[in-house]
């Protein structure tokens, strides 16, 4: 963080600015007053907002009254509603390679995270796919676990989970009598969908409002939002009113000038949207084809999110290796050790930076690995 000149693709986040539309919107919003308190579930005009979007974009009814409450960000969505449900002494289930912050929380509720690898297979088509092995899961349940979180699309695999691995895994969730806790916050960056635009399907798709379903998310990816830190949980009636019951004693409630600029966001985002993910959609393909001309180097094709996890053929030490081509290079990536049970071997890279930055980074970390010299 202290040298000059770095190509940052270790952040897990765009460099484009947030859009001049939703700036204005929070600027109206302060000049007009929303600068005070609001309930601690968030504005109800906020949460009216994402009740819409959900039923528009998911054919997904939602009480917005007692269903949704709007967080300080995803991050704080997760770590609500995992205090919401796991006691000390309690275990969590946690699909990994995965964002380390879900598995951090299960352990700062003094509760156990039980990392479950996401498997490579190869499909029919050849392709190779991070998939899941129930097989695993089974073995893993005991009679202290609570919970089971995962996250389409992935951090940091670009995994998108199938409809019926979907549906799978809440029929496990519910035949367990588990908590299923869905991290969502790159839902609108997938690039298989039947438009670039589309949303990955929700798990609320398939869940009823007696299932303990919930889900975290987040304004910061998918409207370059990061810094603004606003995002939300939907979850079932009973789960949300205490979520909204300990959002007092963490943030109060989200900052209102930024609820109300949110919901300018989802009225007015779907074109920047799209022209954003044509760029993604571009980068991600120009990464993989540097990638995939390096010899001992794998790396499936994301279906979602803007990172790559490519597998290096030797790599024991993956901390090691992002250090060295930090200091030597000066390019950063995040070490795949850092994801949990199966990272290791891997490293990620964001690839949501202008060409301006992949293009010297991606020739810098081809030149690195074709030399060798870090195994």
């Amino acid at each position: 963080m202290t040298m000059e000149g770095v190509y940052k693709l270790y952040f897990g986040e765009s460099n484009i600015p947030t859009p001049g539309f939703i700036r204005d919107a929070a600027s109206r919003a302060m000049n007009e007053g929303f600068t005070y308190y609001t309930s601690n579930a968030g504005l109800a005009s906020t949460r009216e907002a994402l009740a819409g979007y959900y039923a528009a974009k998911h054919g997904v009814e939602l009480d917005a009254e007692s269903e949704i409450v709007v967080t300080t960000s995803g991050v704080q969505a997760l770590n609500v509603a995992i205090r919401c449900t796991l006691d000390p002494g309690d275990e969590a289930l946690v699909l990994t390679p995965a964002w380390p912050n879900g598995t951090s929380i299960v352990q700062m509720c003094n509760a156990t995270p039980v990392q479950m690898a996401q498997p490579l297979e190869r499909t029919a088509a050849e392709a190779v796919r991070y998939t899941i092995n129930f097989d695993a899961l089974e073995a893993a349940v005991t009679p202290r676990t609570r919970l089971l979180l995962y996250t389409s699309p992935s951090n940091p695999l670009g995994w998108v989970a199938s409809e019926t691995e979907q549906l799978r895994l809440l029929e496990f969730a519910r035949r367990h009598k588990l908590w299923l806790l869905a991290d969502e916050v790159y839902e609108r960056l997938w690039y298989d969908g039947p438009a670039l635009g589309a949303v990955v399907p929700s798990i609320l798709r398939y869940a009823t409002r007696e299932d303990s379903v919930i889900v975290a998310q987040s304004f910061s990816k998918s409207y370059c939002m990061t810094g603004w830190r606003v995002g939300w949980l939907v979850a079932r009636a009973d789960l949300a009113g205490r979520a909204r019951e300990l959002n007092e004693f963490i943030i109060s409630h989200a900052p209102s000038f930024g609820q109300r600029a949110a919901e300018t966001a989802l009225r007015d985002g779907e074109a920047f949207i799209v022209r954003m993910l044509e760029d993604y959609r571009s980068n991600r393909d120009y990464c993989l084809s540097v990638l995939r001309e390096l010899p001992g180097v794998t790396v499936p094709e994301p279906s979602g999110a803007f990172y790559l996890f490519p597998r290096i053929e030797g790599l024991a030490d993956s901390f090691g290796f992002c250090k060295r081509l930090l200091l030597e290079t000066k390019v950063g990536l995040a070490p795949g050790v850092a994801f949990g049970a199966g990272g290791e071997g891997n490293v990620r890279l964001c690839y949501a930076s202008e060409r301006s930055i992949l293009e010297p980074a991606m020739e810098r970390v081809a030149r690195f690995i074709r030399q060798g010299g870090w195994a």
